[in-house]
């Protein structure tokens, strides 16, 4: 069965593995999801993933990461522009997330960046989630 909403499928992957403690979560890849994985590296909100190679589309393995007591560092992850009801903010309105403490993470005319790279760039596009 297709999944309508990839993203969304990946961020509760990602959510549902680091609430039950696991190493690593395998999600199906797609240059949006991979770009968006990119970013959570940057911002130390996974420790690393790595395309792996099937007979289909594809599989980016994903490894979570976690506080020296165990807790992991995604406290919480949330999709907001969605099929059925898109999000576009302009670049005067961009998210704050948590008064700085979280991530949006947006897709713009020039690729997928988080609010402060939107902002710093004082481009605007379609708010993809926000992750804390």
């Amino acid at each position: 069965m297709p999944v309508t909403d990839p993203i969304a499928d990946m961020l509760t992957i990602i959510r549902n593995g680091s609430r039950s403690k696991k190493e690593k979560v395998d999600v199906k890849r797609s240059n949006l999801t991979e770009d968006i994985l990119k970013i959570f590296k940057r911002e130390g909100y996974i420790s690393n993933f790595k395309p792996i190679e099937d007979k289909k589309q594809g599989v980016i393995r994903v490894y979570l990461r976690y506080n020296e007591d165990k807790s992991p560092v995604i406290t919480e992850i949330k999709r907001i522009s969605k099929p059925g009801l898109r999000v576009y903010v302009p670049n005067t309105n961009i998210p704050r997330v948590l008064s700085g403490f979280g991530i949006a993470v947006l897709s713009t005319s020039r690729g997928v960046m988080t609010n402060k790279d939107a902002r710093r760039e004082k481009i605007g596009g379609e708010v993809l989630c926000y992750a804390w």
